[in-house]
């Protein structure tokens, strides 16, 4: 039996901030392949108030909202260190046997990151089927 441990811990807002200024919104969505509006429910704000992050080069102002965008950041980053830009789109649209046959997308749009990240930490280590 694997078992496969992630580790977190709670950053400071300064060190979350200084992490932020490097996400840009425009690509983190690009890269997830989602509209405005499935990036809305993410944050749980409008698809106006995205179309404005974007436009202004803006972040979410509470400390959720920004931890949410480096994580979505984080999983991007290692997604297409593990599979390239158009494996990583495969990969999101993947239907996992154990997550009851949700797909990585359906697994963020949950709030669950954590088991995508776990995922692609488990194939780039090599362990994954």
């Amino acid at each position: 039996m694997l078992t496969t441990f992630v580790y977190t811990y709670r950053m400071s807002e300064t060190s979350l901030q200084d992490t932020i200024r490097e996400v840009d919104l425009v690509r983190v969505r690009a890269d997830l392949d989602l509209s405005r509006e499935r990036m809305a429910r993410l944050f749980d704000v409008s698809a106006k108030t995205i179309e404005r992050w974007e436009a202004k080069r803006a972040l979410p102002r509470n400390h959720a909202g920004r931890k949410l965008l480096s994580e979505l950041r984080e999983m991007v980053d290692l997604g297409r260190v593990v599979y390239g830009k158009e494996g990583f789109h495969r990969f999101l649209a993947l239907p996992i046997p154990s997550a009851g046959q949700a797909t990585p997308l359906q697994l963020i749009e949950r709030g669950d990151i954590a088991s995508v990240l776990a995922l692609l930490a488990t194939d780039y280590e090599g362990l994954g089927p």
